[in-house]
């Protein structure tokens, strides 16, 4: 009779551990799960930032200018109505000062040898480009886009042809117009269709919705 006891308590003992080790078998699991989506993001996340900073160079293919890779504004409505006031920002810390109002855009970008000229802090200033005062040159500026702190970029999508852009360089305040907006594929190659007889601003992101091309704008010295 003792042993028959002694037998159902150690059947209790088994089933208590069977539960317990299934449920720390599931929960193990759930954390598993949780981790591999997030760290799914997070590789997302570093590998386009890795690819962003790979393809961040200029590049010139045959008889025309190509530049990279790219991106990153504020947030805006979608229709454009209300617009977000910049904060007070000490302005003459920069090469110069991109504007576009319509997009609630005025953030200035760095010399090329500035270590804050990267695309990861601001509005990234291309190597190969030209100030604004360089007559039929071409200034080359590029910035993620998305919902990101440094998505500077990421309300081009709402400008139009005709749309204006503001320069401020060397104490001068240079106005732009948007002649031409098209998409490339995302292949760390940009080429930038321009006419060589305009002076040209040239701003470069990735596509709205779509990861696997760049969306470029192509504006002239009006």
């Amino acid at each position: 009779m003792q042993m028959q006891n002694q037998k159902q308590v150690n059947r209790k003992k088994i089933k208590k551990s069977q539960i317990l080790l299934l449920g720390s078998l599931l929960v193990f699991v759930g954390i598993c799960t949780l981790s591999f989506e997030y760290l799914g993001r997070m590789k997302d996340d570093v590998f386009t930032d890795m690819d962003l900073k790979l393809n961040a160079g200029l590049v010139v293919a045959d008889d025309e200018e190509a530049t990279t890779d790219v991106p990153i504004t504020n947030n805006l409505p979608e229709d454009n109505k209300q617009v977000v006031q910049a904060p007070v920002i000490d302005y003459s810390k920069y090469l110069g000062v991109l504007e576009i109002p319509k997009v609630g855009l005025k953030r200035g970008f760095y010399n090329l040898d500035s270590k804050y000229n990267d695309i990861q802090y601001n509005v990234t200033l291309v190597e190969g480009s030209n100030m604004p005062d360089v007559v039929n040159g071409n200034l080359i500026l590029m910035a993620h886009s998305g919902d990101a702190a440094v998505s500077y970029f990421a309300y081009l999508y709402i400008l139009k042809i005709g749309d204006k852009a503001y320069v401020t360089y060397n104490g001068n305040k240079y106005t732009y117009q948007i002649v031409n907006i098209y998409d490339v594929p995302k292949t760390g190659r940009v080429k930038i269709v321009r006419s060589y007889d305009k002076t040209t601003l040239t701003l470069i992101t990735c596509t709205k919705n779509n990861d696997k091309s760049q969306t470029v704008y192509i504006l002239e010295l009006v």
